[in-house]
């Protein structure tokens, strides 16, 4: 019987070995808090995370001026976030009336189409951050079903009435952390996105100052709940986790408002317990980068025709290009793009329509093969054919740049 009891012994800790570790991510979008807010207050949760990882600057709202030009909206940065795109591909402008394009497929959807499934959870307080922009059970988005759900808070009147100071919305968020706190330590999802409200709407109500500053404060506490749940599962679990908050607009100079494209509106801000590479220490990243950071860091593989339309590159471990430009010569059009590793080969694409909108794939015409170090490419528009546009990527391994040239 003892003989027995030590095999069952052994095996048990064989199953315990094969079910610990793995990688896993969260990450938390807090609503409408400025970078100078959060640096000013040093919220506590905020840099502890940061503490052995990175905290900095990075940007929302497109290039101003250009045709990815994107309004600073609450629903268009987290589509943003979700889909590693800018708002002329994912087509979300604002927060009603949504017509997401689901051929930028979101994270989740990454998550779900991996061979092996990952586990996917939401947390949010709106409902359409789920049906909507991730579009779950649509056929546009493969059936998308997301394992935990978390949400419709602001459809329940019952649970959560109208305040005064709209701290129902508050109420929302305590709900949303808790819930995140439990499940993250209870469950471990692979991969999870939390969404925190109130900050915004105390902004929108009394601009900078001291209000502004104290639920600042207190979103900071929301957000520590779930980072000790993290730590917890790194510790009882081994799992290797990346936590990765950030916010999905600046504020106006007043605290007020946003939407548009001054300095304070596009510059946010992202802390995680990961060490981010030399492109995000530089203050490059976008909110386009979180995508494909996520994807690189949860090993996911992401479809050849997805990636080329991303608009991020990972800000994990080294990048051999990035910055790619487009400039007209006469009938040529020249690419330049800045080369960190440059004896790495680079192939050069380029499709005169945007069939991807519409159908999901593109008529790529391979233009060229060139070392990255040349940094320059220079072509004719009659080798790519005629079109109302023309669309360019530039690969280099697992990294991809795109860029669209209108006439």
């Amino acid at each position: 019987m003892k003989h027995h009891l030590i095999i069952l012994g052994l095996v048990l800790a064989g199953c315990t070995q094969l079910w610990a570790g793995g990688k896993k991510a969260v990450v938390i979008i807090v609503d409408g808090i400025p970078k100078d807010a959060i640096e000013r207050l040093h919220v506590p949760a905020i840099f502890d995370i940061a503490r052995t990882g990175s905290f900095g600057k990075s940007y929302v709202g497109g290039e101003t001026g250009t045709y990815n030009e994107t309004p600073t909206i609450s629903a268009v940065g987290y589509n943003t976030m979700l889909t590693g795109t800018w708002a002329n591909k994912h087509n979300v402008f604002g927060n009603s009336n949504l017509s997401p394009n689901y051929h930028y497929w979101s994270l989740f959807r990454i998550a779900k189409e991996q061979k092996q499934p990952l586990t996917t959870a939401i947390f949010s307080s709106w409902t359409d951050n789920r049906t909507v922009l991730l579009g779950e059970g649509k056929p546009e988005t493969g059936n998308l079903k997301i394992d935990y759900v978390y949400d419709g808070y602001d459809l329940d009147s019952r649970r959560f009435p109208k305040k005064e100071k709209d701290m129902h919305v508050f109420d929302y968020d305590e709900e949303v952390s808790a819930n995140a706190e439990k499940c993250i330590r209870e469950n471990g999802p692979d991969f999870s996105w939390v969404y925190l409200w109130y900050t915004d709407d105390a902004s929108h109500m009394y601009g900078d100052g001291a209000y502004f500053d104290e639920y600042i404060l207190k979103a900071g506490e929301q957000i520590g709940r779930i980072w000790q749940a993290v730590q917890y599962r790194q510790k009882q679990f081994g799992e290797e986790w990346m936590i990765l908050v950030t916010t999905d607009h600046g504020r106006t100079f007043d605290g007020h408002g946003h939407g548009r494209q001054s300095e304070r509106e596009r510059t946010t801000w992202i802390a995680t317990n990961r060490k981010l590479n030399t492109y995000f220490k530089e203050g490059k990243a976008g909110m386009v980068d979180i995508n494909p950071t996520l994807c690189d860091f949860l090993g996911m593989e992401v479809p050849t025709a997805v990636r080329w339309e991303q608009d991020g590159i990972s800000l994990l471990g080294k990048t051999e290009i990035c910055n790619l430009r487009l400039a007209a010569y006469d009938q040529d059009i020249i690419l330049r793009w800045n080369a960190v590793k440059k004896s790495a080969p680079v192939s050069i694409f380029a499709a005169p329509a945007n069939e991807y909108k519409t159908t999901g794939k593109e008529n790529w015409i391979h233009l060229a093969d060139v070392k990255a170090g040349q940094q320059e490419y220079r072509c004719n528009r009659n080798t790519i054919g005629k079109g109302p546009f023309y669309k360019f990527v530039v690969v280099s391994g697992h990294e991809s740049l795109n860029r669209w040239f209108s006439k």
